[in-house]
């Protein structure tokens, strides 16, 4: 078994952690077994609405989502693949932040510009995931069955 490593103190000391996020709650941005993320802690007055942090559930897990909104009771964050917002997350909750992520094996900055459009836009349409979700989901299934031989 391999020994635990502190993550928090690493990010606490200043290194750059780099990490495999699992599940799908960020996909496409991240998907398990291939993707890293590499974070980096920063002063909580940088953090901002679209960026991606690393935070601490309540005595849990630690989660990698998009702040969706930054209020006076704290942070609103949201998944990629979801439609429901998590918050407020308060400030001593964010461990870190996306800082870039290796994707099929390229690395990729936060500040890369098609990055930060495609998750612009994406951010804004929160509203309407749960139809996109539907609509891509009915489309899987009408190719399934179009492609049947």
């Amino acid at each position: 078994m391999e020994p635990k490593i502190d993550l928090e103190k690493l990010l606490n000391d200043g290194a750059i952690i780099r990490i495999k996020p699992q599940g799908y709650s960020m996909y496409p941005l991240f998907i398990p077994g291939r993707d890293e993320a590499l974070i980096q802690q920063v002063p909580i007055g940088y953090l901002q609405r679209n960026d991606v942090v690393l935070y601490r559930r309540a005595h849990s897990i630690l989660v990698l989502h998009r702040i969706y909104a930054v209020t006076p009771a704290g942070f609103f964050m949201v998944g990629d693949n979801q439609s429901e917002l998590e918050g407020p997350i308060q400030p001593e909750q964010i461990k870190g932040k996306l800082i870039a992520f290796i994707h099929n094996g390229k690395e990729i900055s936060v500040n890369n510009i098609p990055y930060q459009i495609l998750s612009f836009l994406w951010l804004w349409l929160l509203p309407i995931r749960p139809f996109c979700f539907k609509l891509s989901a009915f489309l899987r299934k009408l190719k399934q069955n179009l492609f049947r031989f």
